[in-house]
């Protein structure tokens, strides 16, 4: 199975970078790994806000497939605990589907398109992060269940 995470906008911050970089380069050890990152819509100032997420919705469907078990970023989503998030993936991993895209969007959330084709909808938190913090988040996650699902000791119950 391979992990693809796509992401809404560039990362600014140079120290979240850093961090998304060490993770990504961790997990790449133990299950094929991409990013995607959706750039930032031109001239959005001038856009309504559902307008932003439907340009942003297209373009973020260009990167999925029909076989893709398609994942969406959304604080109502399910919330994990990190084995319980591990245990998961791996009920991904066995379940034959070659690919699990998690998408985190942009400030106004998904088009409905983007929502209609998510499998499921999970939550990093009842908190709202920046997409740039989202990213580190998840990415440290992904590494933390690859860790766990090898029973290395990098998780701590």
């Amino acid at each position: 199975m391979e992990i693809t995470v796509i992401s809404v906008g560039k990362i600014n911050s140079s120290w979240i970078q850093e961090g998304i970089q060490l993770f990504e380069s961790r997990i790449k050890r133990y299950i094929k790994y991409s990013p995607i990152i959706i750039p930032d819509i031109r001239n959005s100032k001038s856009l309504s806000k559902e307008t932003i997420k439907e340009e942003e919705g297209k373009l973020i469907m260009e990167n999925l497939a029909s076989s893709d078990i398609v994942v969406i970023m959304d604080e109502k989503g399910k919330e994990f605990t990190s084995r319980d998030f591990s245990e998961w993936i791996q009920k991904q991993m066995v379940g034959g589907r070659k690919r699990l895209v998690l998408v985190i969007g942009g400030p106004y959330g998904f088009s409905k398109a983007v929502a209609d084709k998510a499998d499921y909808k999970i939550s990093l938190s009842k908190m709202t992060f920046t997409h740039e913090m989202a990213k580190l988040i998840l990415t440290e996650q992904i590494y933390r269940a690859m860790t766990i699902l090898r029973g290395e000791p990098y998780h701590h119950d």
